[in-house]
Order: C-alpha cells, then sequence, then structure tokens
C-alpha cells in the first residue's frame, strides 16, 4: 500500500513550556463513526517518542490488515515541537494533516490549545461510496475531534518534588492528610525504616514554604521537607 511520507514539524532541544494538557495514562482509547459506508476507527494513545508513536501504527497494521488506509498523526513534546502526518495513501492533504490540526486546534480549556504526546491512528475500511476531497477531510477531522471530545486527559505539570521522611507507622495518615489538604502527590519510595513521601508543588518558593509549613504542622514539628529536583507529573483536570 503506497504511503505519503511523514509531514515533519520544528523540534527544540529544551522546553519553554511548565503545563500541557495529555492523555491520560492507561489503556489506548477507540472511537469508531461510520460516514457513508465507510467505517473510521479512530485510537488514541499517550507517546511522548517517535518511536512509540509509530509502534502504535505498526501494531494498528498488524490487528487492522484487511482496511485500506491505517493514517496517522502525532505531537509530542511539552512545546509541542515535533509534529507528523501520514495519508497512508488517501489524497495528499486530506487525512494527515486535518487529523493533526484536530489535535493541534483541540481546546483544552477555553482558549487553550496545549494537547500534546498524543498519537492518533485513523483506521479505513472503504464503503464503496467516494467521499471526495473535501468529505475525506471532514471525516479524518471530525473522527479525531469525536474520539478527543470522549478521551480522558490530564494536566501534565513540571512540579518541584518535595520529600518528607516519616516512620512507617505514620506515613499512610500523613499521605492521606496532605491529599485531603489539596496535595499533588508524587511515588513513594521505602526506606529500612522509613518512608519517603513526595509531594509534588509549583516551583515558587511561597509554594514551596506553605508546603513545608503544612507538613510540619500535621506532624507536631517532628517532620520538614527537603526540596528537590522538578519532574513532570499529572494533575486531574479541574
Amino acid at each position: 500500500m503506497a504511503q505519503t511520507a511523514d509531514t515533519p514539524g520544528l523540534e527544540s532541544a529544551e522546553s519553554r513550556a511548565t503545563a500541557y494538557t495529555t492523555l491520560a495514562s492507561g489503556p489506548e482509547f477507540r472511537h469508531e463513526i461510520e460516514i457513508k459506508r465507510s467505517r473510521f476507527i479512530t485510537v488514541l494513545r499517550r507517546a511522548d517518542t517517535e518511536d512509540a508513536a509509530r509502534d502504535l501504527v505498526a501494531g494498528l497494521r498488524r490487528e487492522f490488515h484487511d482496511a485500506r488506509h491505517h493514517c496517522s498523526a502525532f505531537v509530542l513534546g511539552p512545546d509541542r515541537d515535533i509534529q507528523r502526518s501520514n495519508d497512508d495513501g488517501e489524497p495528499s492533504g486530506t487525512a494527515g494533516i486535518p487529523m493533526l490540526e484536530a489535535i493541534i486546534k483541540r481546546e483544552t480549556a477555553p482558549g487553550a490549545t496545549d494537547l500534546s504526546d498524543v498519537s492518533a491512528v485513523v483506521v479505513r475500511y472503504f464503503g464503496g461510496i467516494l467521499l471526495g476531497a473535501g468529505g475525506l477531510v471532514r471525516a479524518y477531522s471530525e473522527s479525531v475531534s469525536a474520539a478527543l471530545e470522549r478521551a480522558p486527559l490530564v494536566r501534565r505539570s513540571r512540579l518541584r518534588i518535595c520529600s518528607a521522611s516519616v516512620p512507617h507507622a505514620a506515613a499512610g495518615r500523613l499521605e492521606n492528610d496532605l491529599r485531603a489538604a489539596g496535595f499533588v502527590m508524587a511515588e513513594t519510595s521505602y526506606g529500612a525504616q522509613d518512608t519517603i513521601l513526595r509531594l509534588a508543588v509549583p516551583d515558587e518558593a511561597e509554594q514551596i514554604t506553605a508546603a513545608t509549613e503544612r507538613v510540619l504542622s500535621l506532624t507536631a514539628g517532628r517532620t520538614g521537607l527537603m526540596p528537590a529536583g522538578t519532574e513532570w507529573i499529572d494533575v486531574p483536570l479541574p
């Protein structure tokens, strides 16, 4: 089957963004629509590398080996600086680019278009009725847009990690209290005698101070916070 070359985007080495929206971690998301007897099966998967995005295409080619087209688009990176699309035999510009634009222009909040680390593939089973160039553009755009409307999304933020070392017996209660207070918790680690709780807070002095004071208050002054590096953390959307 003939393929168009991937449409490239720009790439940069260092991120300027501190937050963006992406798909929630977990299994891929699927949504299907039918237009004039053609089936359009959209599969969305979170991907943070080009290899991961291309793996989705390869896997779906095997799964839907009898489909006529496996068109794809992906946007990667906090700054959305890696963008690719592929028409996979559809007339040039009628599939991959409309799919890519559906991702790029998707508003994740009023006026906010920051969706990234998203790989989308639309598998098409031809139904015998030609859609024309305009019809194909609308079909592929609508397929991805409809899937994104239903897919679970999260806010991915670059946050300062602050750790608190507490005895194992006290860790569960302290973590629950911090979550109830609205703090975002990163991955917990365990030592021989202590549990290392890790809070993810905005990388601002006043935010770190407020978190430290809350931990001191909850532990009667026995435990403080040690600021560490920054990490990208998934935060549920409001």
